[in-house]
């Protein structure tokens, strides 16, 4: 068993290609949650783009794939995963399904932030003679973005959990390391030196999302 000075360049390393695969999962998720959850908000009924078909398609989507636990969707991905990324397993692997995971778990909490907004506000814009888009980007948005920083810090702690299961499918990273290294091979220090780096790491993250709100 390795002290903690002995764990700390592999701890250090494993920390960082785990927030590299958080940031650009992040990103990836970020980008489709926000334009599939606004599609959901401004295509439902009394919304700005009333659209029955498209706001049903795209709920049908968020439902299939955001209750599917995450490893079990690591597997059924694989085949996508060889066509996007090349391969079915290891860190890019990992960060796409992470990916996708998070833009319907995301999108679903645009959407439930979004619909909170007091439709007073909308009307206003629209006495004003706002085109739809023109409300959607300077009004939906900018009136929701307390909220809306709250609930992507929500999904940015869920995908650093899911960075920790996707050590399954050889995704580098806290996980992967602390299953190896220290679970299999009986390393204590290894398995709480990743525990508490992670720790550490959410409540970082807790802080800066409720100030940034």
């Amino acid at each position: 068993m390795r002290n903690v000075v002995g764990v700390l360049p592999d701890l250090l390393e494993q920390t960082g290609i785990m927030l590299w695969m958080v940031a650009v999962s992040l990103l990836l998720g970020g980008i489709g949650g926000l334009i599939i959850g606004t599609g959901l908000y401004v295509t439902r009924r009394g919304g700005i783009l009333q659209q029955g078909a498209v706001w049903w398609v795209l709920n049908i989507l968020v439902n299939t794939f955001r209750p599917i636990p995450f490893i079990i969707l690591l597997a059924a991905l694989q085949p996508i995963g060889r066509l996007v990324v090349g391969k079915g397993i290891g860190t890019e692997y990992a960060v796409f399904a992470i990916a996708i995971a998070a833009t319907f778990g995301i999108a679903r909490i645009v959407e439930q932030n979004l619909v909170a907004l007091p439709t007073g506000v909308i009307e206003a814009a629209r006495a004003t003679g706002a085109s739809p888009w023109r409300i959607i980007r300077t009004v939906v948005i900018p009136e929701s973005l307390g909220p809306l920083v709250l609930g992507f810090t929500f999904a940015v702690i869920a995908i650093v959990d899911m960075s920790a299961v996707a050590g399954l499918v050889g995704g580098e990273g806290l996980g992967n390391w602390a299953v190896t290294y220290g679970y299999r091979q009986f390393d204590e220090v290894v398995t709480w030196s990743a525990l508490v780096v992670v720790v550490v790491v959410v409540q970082l993250i807790q802080a800066l999302g409720n100030g940034l709100a």
